[in-house]
């Protein structure tokens, strides 16, 4: 079936594709957290915009430990061990590095949506 690229929901869905990681790093720059938390600091972060799934969440979060931006510790809460997740040196750096990309392309974009044809 062809995408229908005329809707509102195709370009949220590739914005909050592409915005996802980045939430991520942000949010773990408030502190470590677990996938759930992390979830609702991103929704908040974003005003609800991009709020991901644990089928989102936990693929980027294991990629970001696998390339060191993260690491991961049990811990126990009422007798359930939970992953919790602290971002490392690394991981502020490619948060640092997502943000001036991003403010450059929002700038570009902006210029582009408010240039008179």
């Amino acid at each position: 079936m062809p995408r229908n690229y005329t809707t509102h929901r195709y370009w949220t869905g590739i914005l909050n594709a592409s915005l996802c990681k980045f939430f991520i790093l942000r949010a773990l720059c408030d502190g470590p957290a677990h996938g759930y938390e992390i979830i609702r600091r991103v929704a908040r972060i974003s005003d609800e915009f991009c709020v991901p799934t644990e089928g989102t969440i936990y693929p980027v979060l294991s990629e970001f430990q696998q390339c060191g931006c993260v690491t991961c510790q049990p811990e126990i809460v009422n007798g359930r061990t939970r992953k919790v997740y602290t971002l490392t040196l690394k991981g502020r750096e490619a948060y640092q590095a997502g943000k001036e990309v991003w403010q450059q392309g929002l700038s570009s974009v902006h210029r582009a949506v408010t240039k008179k044809r």
